[in-house]
């Protein structure tokens, strides 16, 4: 039950999972080449496995990830004490500017998914009463199923799009 309220709360919810995440492949990569701090070209291959697990793990469309020349530029906003290369604190800020977009993308598709669609399935539930045989059909289903499966169709329409 608390991990629910952790996620009503948004922002919070989001930079903490980012912190751990960009913990993650920060050890990861620390442990390859053990060095404390990661090199433009370590920085690159990071940012190829966050979009690599970013398309396999959330919904939605494919994010393509950043060219090299953007990921220079925002490593040179994120490299706070000018040394060439990015460390742990700088990494998590890394991130945060990186993934702003694909978060936001991602949420609005939620919201379409689980608000939007369950509201438009039972405002049309009543307009399918004239169509035949299925009209019947869709009247005997409950709401919640009804609501339901129209989410459903919905989210795989979102998923098929995204893989086209």
């Amino acid at each position: 039950m608390g991990q629910v309220f952790d996620k009503l709360r948004g922002k919070q919810w989001r930079e903490k999972q980012i912190k751990k995440f960009s913990d993650q492949i920060f050890d990861r990569f620390k442990s390859h080449t053990g060095r404390a701090n990661l090199t433009f070209e370590e920085l690159y291959i990071a940012v190829l496995l966050v979009y690599n697990d970013i398309n396999k793990r959330l919904p939605g469309p494919h994010f393509d990830p950043p060219s090299k020349d953007q990921i220079r530029s925002l490593m040179k906003d994120c490299d706070m004490n000018l040394d060439g290369e990015i460390d742990r604190e700088e990494f998590v800020r890394f991130i945060q500017q990186l993934t702003a977009d694909t978060f936001t993308v991602v949420s609005q598709g939620l919201i379409i998914s689980l608000v939007v669609a369950p509201t438009v399935a039972m405002a049309t539930k009543r307009a399918t009463e004239g169509v035949p045989a299925v009209g019947k059909v869709v009247q005997k289903l409950p709401n919640a199923v009804y609501a339901s499966l129209v989410t459903l169709a919905v989210v795989w329409f979102q998923t098929t799009q995204g893989e086209v």
